[in-house]
């Protein structure tokens, strides 16, 4: 009885897993009425990052909010945890999704991270799927255990997989964004298709952390001070204070800054608007494999 049930809970999730796909690579997946309004405003994400920077929260939940109905089919989930990967419909419409879980390394990409990202956008890449990305990532994992887990060479196949696809991308900076692993996910569709990217209110982004970027231009300062801890954490918290999502807008980092609660009908248009670019993707003549 137990193994009729494993099974049949297998086929099942097989079967919701396929819906969001179409039938081959040369289509692009029907749109189905969920009768969730795309103009829809979820109260919730107003509140849902923490002002405390180092604090975590439920990654899967703000997903949840954002796509129709709350429904989110997670692939992989169980397997390096800090990045998220599932479908969605966004107005009926499928799509794939990545997010950051700041609870897991604290939404950092080791190399396992590297490549169960590499395999998805290559998914959505070759079914045609356009992606929704919430990004919290303050970069690559460092140290001995990344070292050995080869982090920066499986991260090299996850900025080729962002470069080689071509399908729409829409993504909303939730906070951190450092880095050249953030640089992944923001390459998505550049240069030739689309590529949007919104800022939140909690948004910051950059080539380095402040924390990393303090410790390694403040050396000789740091280490000279009387207390160097302390010193630190002073300069840290003085750029801190001069850090301001909106002065990053202004040099055209992100398209907008927005109130999250628009994310929703941001993305949902976006999506909609997607629609003739991803069937002129899928008469590609040549595409792209899925790799292992």
């Amino acid at each position: 009885m137990a193994r009729q049930e494993t099974a049949a809970s297998t086929l099942n999730g097989c079967g919701v897993f396929l819906s969001y796909l179409p039938n081959t690579t040369s289509q692009v997946a029907p749109r189905i009425d969920t009768g969730d309004p795309p103009d829809r405003r979820p109260e919730e994400l107003l509140n849902i990052i923490p002002t405390n920077r180092r604090a975590g929260y439920d990654a899967r939940a703000l997903i949840r909010h954002v796509v129709d109905n709350g429904e989110f089919f997670e692939m992989r989930q169980h397997y390096a945890g800090a990045i998220i990967t599932g479908f969605a419909r966004l107005d009926g419409y499928s799509v794939g999704v990545v997010g950051s879980d700041p609870m897991r390394l604290a939404g950092a990409m080791d190399g396992d991270g590297a490549d169960k990202y590499a395999h998805f956008v290559d998914l959505c890449d070759a079914f045609n799927l356009p992606m929704l990305i919430f990004l919290d990532m303050p970069g690559f994992m460092l140290g001995s255990a990344a070292e050995r887990k080869a982090t920066m060479r499986r991260g090299v196949r996850a900025l080729i997989a962002s470069a080689e696809a071509s399908v729409p991308k829409v993504e909303f900076n939730v906070r951190k964004s450092y880095g050249v692993a953030a640089d992944a996910p923001n390459s998505i569709g550049l240069p030739h298709n689309l590529n949007l990217r919104f800022g939140w209110p909690a948004g910051e982004w950059g080539g380095i952390p402040i924390e990393g970027g303090v410790a390694a231009a403040y050396r000789r300062e740091i280490d000279a001070a009387p207390d160097p801890e302390a010193h630190r954490e002073m300069i840290e918290e003085r750029l801190l204070r001069l850090r301001s999502p909106f002065k990053a807008a202004m040099h055209g980092d992100v398209v907008d800054l927005i109130d999250p609660r628009e994310t929703r009908r941001l993305a949902c248009t976006f999506v909609k608007l997607a629609q003739p670019v991803l069937e002129e993707l899928a008469r590609r003549p040549n595409k792209r494999a899925v790799r292992p």
